[in-house]
């Protein structure tokens, strides 16, 4: 009978000291996953530990701070975020630096004319009402100027369209009362066509602050009301913050231009609006 005894014992203590290590090395390695895991994501502890929602997630990743890659993509700085699906938008918080957005305005400025709106029967570029900005093509000769060619490789990386496709950067100056009419990115003529294919996407980033109005407005997408150059308008408006970018794309899923898609700059009430705008083709445009 104490044999027994002894027996159980034995076996209930080498179960109980089981039992300790189990916890123990479970403990470790939670324990582990969470620094892996706040070293992945450092915003996370920024904020306390909280979530933060899909559409906000920060593009942070550990040990890239030497990487030149991840330098000239901004990763830990851009900050996406889904604003509609249909049409498909997304706002990409702190696109570009500010060095950026001084750069392309100091290239821009010498050099604008009064913008112009493609003639649907000619495929040319025609003075009209509907747009009253300035504006001016980077040339290929920029395109190979290191900042230029970074942003450049960052729309190409965030659109997923690759470089060759996309048009020459344009940079837009909206002084107070102008303003772009709602219109369609893609074409409607076969002139344009024949150079790599149909606009598929817009990349457009703003380069000023202080601007009261311009927001670019999509009367199509969103279902509730928006300020648009200081009226209430139903649709969605964005605000055009130094830096961000919004990314909308003008071709739907089905390969069909997106009806949706059509979009504005409302009119700026104070304070000038200074925008770059990359189009992106089917097929490469050179």
């Amino acid at each position: 009978m104490a044999s027994a005894m002894r027996i159980v014992i034995g076996l209930l203590t080498i179960v109980t000291v089981g039992m300790i290590i189990g916890a123990l090395l479970q403990l470790a390695f939670i324990w582990n996953l969470e620094e892996s895991h706040d070293s992945a994501f450092p915003f996370r502890r920024a904020l306390g530990g909280q979530n933060v929602g899909a559409n906000q997630l920060p593009t942070v990743i550990s040990g890239w701070g030497n990487d030149k890659e991840a330098a000239l993509l901004r990763i830990g700085y851009v900050k996406p975020e889904i604003i509609s699906w249909s049409p498909r938008i997304i706002l990409y918080h702190n696109f570009l630096s500010a060095e950026e957005c001084d750069y392309l305005r100091a290239i821009a400025k010498p050099r604008l004319q009064v913008s112009t709106v493609v003639d649907a029967k000619t495929g040319k570029g025609i003075k009209s009402n509907v747009r009253t900005s300035s504006g001016m093509f980077l040339n290929h000769e920029e395109r190979k100027y290191p900042m230029i060619h970074a942003i450049e490789k960052r729309i190409s990386t965030f659109s997923q369209v690759p470089i060759e496709n996309g048009e020459l950067i344009q940079v837009l100056r909206y002084e107070p009362n102008q303003f772009y009419r709602p219109h369609h990115d893609y074409f409607s003529d076969t002139f344009n066509l024949k150079r790599g294919g149909q606009r598929v996407a817009t990349m457009l980033m703003y380069l000023t602050d202080n601007v009261e109005g311009g927001e670019t407005f999509f009367p199509m997408a969103g279902s509730g009301e928006c300020s648009c150059g200081g009226k209430m308008v139903k649709g969605l408006c964005v605000k055009p913050n130094k830096g961000d970018a919004v990314l909308f794309w003008s071709m739907g899923l089905d390969g069909q231009s997106d009806p949706d898609s059509i979009h504005g700059g409302c009119e700026v009430l104070s304070g000038e609006k200074w925008s770059a705008t990359k189009w992106m083709r089917q097929k490469a445009t050179s």
